[in-house]
């Protein structure tokens, strides 16, 4: 990461992204922050800033994540999300760590098909799944095995 012509440190700069990704802070709340700590900076600049150096900061919390298992278990459910019903595509690993989910306000088979493909990208591709008799992450398996060439195995489960 190249700050070389910016205004304030490595150090500042990354505090200021930190703050408004982190914190989910306005561009303004941010600038009040700074301005506390001493640094005086425009929320135009850190706003400039967030856009330069996020993909930055992403790539290395990508590079940092714990690796997760060979197996996975994957399922959705049906919450609610401020006032409105939305399904929640999720997957774990056999030790409970997170692989990825995936929030949508509709149950279709392409709405498990792209998280079964952002999981896999994010992650890697499992060995086995395990899943519940859902026909929608069945179907969206068996397309990415017939897409991929790739024999994910996939488990049925009753008491998931």
């Amino acid at each position: 990461m190249n700050t070389k012509g910016h205004c304030c440190p490595k150090y500042v700069i990354l505090q200021a992204v930190y703050f408004k990704l982190r914190f989910t802070l306005s561009y303004r709340d941010v600038e009040e922050i700074m301005k506390i700590r001493g640094v005086i900076v425009d929320h135009a600049t850190i706003q400039r800033w967030v856009y330069k150096f996020m993909p930055f900061i992403e790539a290395e919390m990508k590079n940092r994540k714990a690796r997760v298992g060979k197996s996975w278990r994957m399922d959705e459910t049906y919450i609610k999300v401020k006032g409105i019903w939305c399904y929640l595509y999720r997957a774990v690993d056999k030790s409970g760590n997170t692989v990825d989910f995936l929030l949508t306000r509709k149950r279709q088979r392409m709405s498990a098909q792209s998280f079964l493909i952002k999981a896999i990208i994010n992650n890697y591709r499992p060995r086995v799944i395990n899943i519940d008799k859902s026909g929608s992450n069945t179907a969206a398996i068996k397309v990415y095995n017939r897409r991929s060439f790739s024999k994910i195995k996939i488990r049925v489960l009753s008491h998931l």
